[in-house]
């Protein structure tokens, strides 16, 4: 279980640095982008402080959290078909040159998420690990470095 802490931090990591990353974009399809992952973020970020002990843990707010991102990742594919850049983004141009493999690891969290656990505190913990690979692994992928 070593990698549940790890999991967790790294969605809180992530969620801390997409909190302001909308100021100053022009484009609406990549400010449309950004509000999916603030989505995502918000509602990883409310499942990773239960799990974490963070926040106490509420079944009813888990499922709620869980619904809601399951619903944004399933937004990723869609609102990524367009190659569309803009300064403020920290999408990597190898999306649109390997949008096949970014697509399987969007999916990657849409799975996760859906088979998350929420009933307990336990198998939210367990899911954490899943959704927190999900992340990881696309965002080191083509999360673009700034």
């Amino acid at each position: 279980m070593k990698f549940l802490p790890k999991a967790i931090a790294l969605c809180l990591i992530v969620a801390a640095g997409a909190a302001g990353a909308k100021e100053g974009v022009t484009n609406p399809v990549v400010k449309a982008r950004m509000q999916t992952m603030d989505t995502i973020r918000a509602n990883t970020g409310i499942l990773g402080n239960m799990a974490s002990g963070k926040a106490a843990f509420d079944p009813a707010a888990a499922t709620a959290a869980k619904t809601a991102l399951a619903a944004a990742a399933a937004e990723i594919v869609v609102k990524f078909q367009a190659n569309e850049d803009d300064p403020v983004s920290e999408g990597s141009p190898k999306i649109w040159q390997n949008y096949t493999d970014f697509t399987t690891r969007a999916e990657a969290l849409v799975t996760a998420a859906e088979g998350a656990d929420v009933a307990s505190l336990d198998g939210l913990k367990a899911g954490m690990g899943a959704i927190g690979g999900a992340c990881k692994a696309c965002h080191e992928a083509y999360r673009a470095k700034k």
